[in-house]
């Protein structure tokens, strides 16, 4: 197996992904979480703050000097030029951090969390294997609802923003199916797929 082998891991929102990025943590593999990148560029003080102040106005920006999250959401979420103005500044950020991480990364398998990895168009070219956590919609919608508060609107105005589970699927070279069953289950399922992805002359 290559030192540099790259699993690109995605989903859609209440899939499961960030559980399933945990286990392979707890396997031994290096993950690098592109959602944990793009929050830390919006932190106060953050790389990016500045071009948001510039291009959104300062009434984007909270009064602790972070991003407003709840404002650029719904910003994002109807209007396009909003959404891809702020990916204009985003992306190329995430793009280089990640290269620097993955460029110091000591573990042989590299997991690169990317929510939008089927979206971007751009990352399926950096990744060796793409891994996708699969569930209905509908248990997406409700786990979201259940963890964060939303309405049913709210999380199927980001389910619509993101590939169609069609999509998701067709760009899987392996599907993890996190629906009907236990968290030990999944577990299992997971290490099977890791301890594949690490064999030696893989």
């Amino acid at each position: 197996m290559s030192q540099s082998l790259r699993i690109g891991l995605t989903g859609g929102i209440g899939s499961g992904k960030s559980t399933v990025a945990a286990i392979l943590v707890r396997l031994g593999a290096n993950l690098i979480d592109t959602d944990a990148i793009a929050r830390s560029l919006t932190l106060a003080g953050g790389a990016a703050i500045d071009d948001i102040r510039t291009a959104f106005g300062a009434e984007f920006i909270a009064p602790d000097g972070a991003l407003d999250r709840a404002r650029m959401r719904a910003a994002a979420f109807t209007d396009e030029g909003a959404r891809r103005m702020l990916e204009a500044i985003l992306h190329p950020r995430i793009g280089g951090e990640v290269e620097r991480l993955a460029a110091t990364a000591k573990a042989r398998v590299l997991v690169l969390d990317i929510p939008l990895l089927v979206e971007s168009g751009r990352w399926r070219s950096r990744v060796d294997q793409v891994w996708l956590v699969d569930c209905a919609e509908s248990l997406q919608i409700e786990r979201v609802m259940h963890r964060s508060g939303w309405t049913v609107e709210a999380v199927r105005a980001v389910i619509g923003q993101q590939a169609s589970r069609p999509a998701r699927r067709a760009a899987a070279d392996a599907i993890i199916h996190n629906e009907g069953i236990t968290l030990e289950q999944l577990g299992h399922d997971v290490e099977s797929l890791w301890l594949d992805a690490a064999a030696p002359g893989q």
